[in-house]
């Protein structure tokens, strides 16, 4: 008497088992979701691995750290400001450049045959 409710039991798992594996959902919809949510967690690994190894790898460039950094930042603004107040800014002249269909080297020498009388 045990041993055949033991029986039934298990028949009825196998008749479970069978009705599961025709189910679509289960057959095609399970595995999907599977590899959607365990490919994204993967990934998620493999872009962090990525971004560590760029961190490690990155060296700045001490004019480009002393943008960055704050504290290096008023040394860095009073110095172009001191190159700002060295340029004179008044006698600047405004130079047309050569056309593409005009000989550059020619226009130059023509340029500065205009300027050389003026200086």
């Amino acid at each position: 008497m045990y041993s055949t409710t033991w029986l039934s039991s298990s028949e009825d798992i196998m008749f479970s088992w069978k009705a599961l594996q025709k189910n679509k959902t289960v057959r095609y919809g399970v595995p999907m979701m599977l590899l959607i949510v365990g490919g994204s967690f993967g990934l998620r690994e493999f872009t962090q691995i990525r971004y560590d190894v760029q961190k490690i790898k990155r060296k700045m460039d001490p004019s480009l750290e002393a943008h960055v950094n704050t504290e290096r930042q008023a040394g860095l603004l009073q110095e172009e400001y001191q190159k700002l107040q060295e340029v004179k800014l008044d006698e600047w002249r405004n130079i047309r450049g050569p056309r593409p269909w005009e000989d550059s080297k020619g226009y130059q020498e023509q340029q500065r045959s205009r300027q050389s009388p003026e200086a």
